[in-house]
């Protein structure tokens, strides 16, 4: 039911429902709490990430190649974070796809706060929302980066949408090439601070 207290399922390493590609990334969690459609977890998606204070330009972006790709049955993979993350979260939803959303914090403390009624939105729809840590526990600097790793593990690859220059996007676009995954970029300009990461990842030789 809709809106309804939904249970918290917690999957270990060696269950058959710990998603396929964490396994091989470096440091896999050793278990998941997860709440919502768990078989998603190991369907086909595609993790988008970008920066917390995007710009118009990364808004658009984000929601013409998020809305095609729900249009080809991809799952849309995500940090629940503010700016990019919530877009690409939202315009999945949006279009009748589902999303999973990673978070730095436990299932029953959802960061940020602000998007706690996304999270239910996201679990009402055939979503997915998990995490690496036990239900109460709070978000704090190193678990953003921990979270990073598993964003870019359950992905088949990464579309980076905006990011500045040596930010969570890009350790997380960093990941991504660590797991010999393909990193795509949308382009932007060379005015935009919020374009140096995708701008110097293509440089790089990212797609």
């Amino acid at each position: 039911m809709k809106g309804s207290e939904s249970k918290v399922v917690i999957i270990e390493y060696a269950s058959d429902l710990y998603p396929e590609r964490l396994r091989y990334i470096e440091n896999p969690p050793s278990r998941l709490y997860v709440e919502g459609s768990v078989e998603i977890l190991n369907e086909f998606g595609i993790s988008v990430i970008g920066s917390r204070t995007n710009t118009q330009y990364g808004e658009k972006m984000c929601k013409k190649f998020v809305k095609d790709m729900v249009q080809y049955n991809i799952n849309i993979i995500s940090g629940l974070a503010i700016g990019i993350d919530s877009i690409a979260h939202k315009t999945c939803l949006r279009n009748g796809g589902k999303t999973i959303a990673v978070l730095p914090s436990g299932l029953k403390n959802i960061y940020p706060s602000a998007n706690r009624e996304l999270s239910q939105v996201i679990i009402d729809n055939g979503g997915v929302v998990i995490s690496e840590y036990e239900n109460d526990a709070k978000a704090d600097s190193a678990k953003f980066l921990e979270r990073n790793r598993i964003v870019a593990g359950l992905g088949m690859g990464t579309l980076v949408v905006e990011g500045g220059f040596r930010s969570g996007t890009s350790v997380t676009a960093r990941f991504t090439e660590e797991e010999g995954k393909p990193v795509f970029c949308i382009p932007s300009s060379l005015e935009n601070i919020k374009g140096k990461a995708t701008n110097e990842l293509i440089q790089n030789g990212s797609k």
